[in-house]
């Protein structure tokens, strides 16, 4: 039962030492997919579960990036930030 807590307290920890705030909605979430993939594959594998849930949160953030499009919505900031050059 310890395990499900080392990647939301780790996630919460990152996030506020990033943005200085904790999101208690985005702590939950995790265990909320964390039952969803569990009663999904009806599995008792937790290290599987754990898997899963980092694959799906994963594709997610892909998908939210490609459907955002951040790469040119962001370039001008890489670009002053990090001094880079584009071809076209």
């Amino acid at each position: 039962m310890y395990l499900y807590l080392v990647t939301p307290l780790l996630g919460s920890l990152k996030n506020y030492v990033k943005y200085k705030r904790f999101n208690i909605i985005v702590f939950i979430r995790t265990f909320y997919i964390y039952l969803t993939l569990h009663l999904l594959l009806q599995t008792k594998n937790k290290w599987m579960i754990l898997i899963l849930e980092r694959w799906f949160f994963f594709a997610f953030k892909i998908i939210r990036s490609v459907y955002r499009n951040d790469y040119e919505s962001k370039k001008q900031k890489y670009i002053k930030k990090y001094n880079l050059t584009y071809q076209n």
